[in-house]
């Protein structure tokens, strides 16, 4: 019931998901990064635990490949899950269990992986790559590039209700971490509207927490 996109951003080292899914709020079940460490997908009957699991692993030193096998060798249950990982170096890694639903399929680069369940097409997951890696722009954009990459193909077999982004850059707390938790429009267009005004004021809001005395206002209520 679901697809999305792991990636590191060669030029930045910022590391981020995108997701996207017919059941509610799947962000917060599904979408997992540290800074400097990694980034996560756990989907398909999604076992949230497998998220930080990995993050663990490749905090330890381990690569996403080596990460992504030691987690699923551990877990019950595995041949249900999906499971994406992007390292620090942009080594990628995806296990997809004999069990995920419907229409699956997968792909990997180096710095990116896609993969979803319950497909409209099994073509989706390597354009939804190759979309990131022709993008030029911020990280988050290249990532709405390969989620609308998707929709372009169908996107999932039925329709789609919520959507999340999430990147981390050099502080243990998410650059953007934003959600459309349930919509009967388009979540993935929700979140890019979100996005568009989040990514001016995104580093700002990174300034208001390391040296709030050279924080710019902007001129909302509380803002003083």
């Amino acid at each position: 019931m679901t697809f999305s996109i792991v990636a590191r951003c060669t030029r930045t080292d910022q590391l981020g998901m995108a997701v996207s899914s017919s059941s509610p709020a799947v962000a917060a079940r599904c979408a997992y990064a540290k800074a400097g460490v990694g980034v996560v997908a756990s989907q398909n009957i999604t076992d949230p635990r497998l998220g930080p699991k990995t993050l663990l692993a490749m905090a330890e030193g381990h690569g996403a490949p080596e990460a992504v096998k030691m987690i699923i060798n551990a877990a019950k249950n595995a041949d249900f899950r999906q499971l994406l990982a992007v390292d620090a170096r942009g080594n990628t890694a995806i296990y997809s269990g004999s069990k995920s639903l419907g229409t699956h399929a997968d792909f990997a680069s180096h710095n990116a992986a896609a993969a979803g369940n319950l497909l409209a097409s099994p073509a989706i997951p390597e354009a939804m790559v190759i979309a990131f890696h022709h993008g030029t722009g911020h990280l988050g954009d290249r990532l709405i590039d390969a989620m609308r990459a998707a929709l372009a193909l169908g996107g999932e077999a039925g329709a789609l209700h919520s959507a999340g982004l999430l990147l981390v850059g050099e502080q243990e707390w998410p650059m953007a971490d934003l959600r459309c938790d349930w919509t009967e429009d388009c979540p993935i267009e929700a979140v890019a509207a979100a996005w568009h005004i989040y990514k001016p004021q995104m580093d700002d809001y990174i300034v208001r927490a390391l040296d709030p005395a050279k924080a710019p206002q902007y001129g909302v209520p509380g803002d003083e």
